[in-house]
């Protein structure tokens, strides 16, 4: 039986890449909200990092997941849940 890994390197900026994760302290707030969401809806985040105006997400995807879905996921429940708390 074959054994296939795939991992996915995904960038993202911010809205017109304004810097606003502008300090390590919200960067990594929201990069823990990041990975606890993904976990809870299934979704393997190897690992993740960036800087004020873009984010870097190394993610393995499952054999049922797809990419344009793995990013709608994320993308969009991180920007809800930052404009939702005001950071």
């Amino acid at each position: 039986m074959s054994f296939i890994k795939i991992y996915i390197h995904f960038v993202w900026s911010t809205k017109n890449r304004i810097p606003y994760l502008d300090s390590i302290e919200l960067r990594e707030k929201v990069w823990k909200h990041i990975i606890e969401n993904a976990k809870e809806k299934g979704i393997f985040i190897d690992f993740i990092n960036g800087y004020a105006d873009h984010c870097h997400c190394l993610i393995s995807l499952g054999v049922d997941q797809n990419i344009q879905k793995i990013m709608q996921l994320i993308k969009g429940e991180s920007s809800y849940w930052i404009n939702k708390n005001k950071l």
